[in-house]
């Protein structure tokens, strides 16, 4: 879009989309087919690969990783029941991914209810990982294949999450936690 702000040195591949108010800091690299909404900003030596979806409203800090096919920014599973129907919450807040990040091809982090979804600095996601609306991942993590947390669990700094474990939401994990693979966390 005309309105874009594009750093030097980018690399932008065919197909690739960038809407309105967008803005790529220098020595970043957009894969081919990647979706950049509105008002989003990436920062400086990022690398975003083929297909990745970013909605609108993203802050992505400086030298991430976004590996193919993953999305950053969808609404999070926000639903009420009212009688016989499932009524939508409106998903408004965003996502703030730090420094150093590197999130894994076909991963998911949804948008924040309100507020904030938050993965810390030089956190590392694996493949097929699915973070909630509102989750905060602290700094320097671990997080490995198939992964899911739940909307609004926190995640102290430097834990390591083993493959297919889930986190339900509302809970703390605190810094240096190790949690084994297929775990199940239900409680703080």
């Amino acid at each position: 879009h005309p309105t874009s702000d594009i750093g030097n040195n980018v690399t932008i591949e065919a197909g690739a989309i960038i809407e309105a108010g967008v803005v790529i800091r220098e020595s970043t690299f957009i894969g081919a087919n990647v979706f950049i909404g509105k008002n989003t900003k990436i920062g400086s030596e990022c690398k975003i690969y083929q297909n990745v979806v970013v909605y609108k409203n993203i802050l992505i800090g400086n030298k991430v990783i976004i590996h193919g096919s993953a999305v950053i920014g969808c609404d999070g599973y926000g639903f009420i029941k009212d009688k016989d129907q499932n009524f939508k919450i409106p998903q408004t807040g965003t996502v703030l991914i730090g420094n150093d990040v590197e999130i894994g091809a076909n991963s998911v982090i949804d948008r924040a209810t309100i507020g904030e979804t938050i993965i810390g600095d030089m956190s590392k996601l694996d493949n097929l990982v699915h973070v909630g609306h509102n989750v905060q991942i602290g700094s320097g993590c671990l997080i490995t294949a198939q992964v899911g947390i739940a909307g609004s669990a926190k995640i102290g700094g430097d834990c390591q999450i083993g493959g297919q474990a889930g986190i339900v939401p509302h809970v703390d994990i605190g810094s240096g936690s190790i949690i084994a693979a297929k775990s199940g966390v239900t409680k703080s």
